[in-house]
């Protein structure tokens, strides 16, 4: 069991590494499934509590500016709003992801990742 939670942690950020990167080079439909992928092992039964703090880590690397506004208005947020927030961002995600605008389904979706 412990080697298949590893085994799906390593997965998770490999996909999420591989979605970065394919955002970087304006693969926004391969970086999107990515992700995509990513939100369903999260919410799969063998997801435990270090896998998630794991991907939270690895966002925190991957996301890390010397400017990070959101970083700053999420200190001043309760978790009610901040939950306003990523839930509103998820669905505007999944609006654009329908209507085919993948650039900004997978912007709106790395934005909600940072209110985490």
């Amino acid at each position: 069991m412990k080697n298949t939670k590893k085994k799906l942690e390593d997965k998770i950020i490999r996909l999420t590494i591989s979605s970065d990167q394919k955002y970087k080079e304006g693969n926004f439909k391969g970086s999107l499934e990515d992700k995509l992928e990513v939100k369903s092992l999260l919410e799969s039964a063998l997801c435990d509590k270090k896998t998630k703090e794991a991907l939270k880590n690895e966002l925190t690397r991957l996301y890390t500016s010397k400017f990070d506004l959101i970083y700053d208005h999420k200190k001043r947020i309760d978790d009610r709003k901040r939950n306003q927030i990523i839930n509103s961002l998820e669905n505007k995600s999944k609006e654009k992801y329908l209507s085919g605008d993948f650039k900004g389904a997978i912007k709106a979706l790395r934005r909600s990742e940072k209110y985490q």
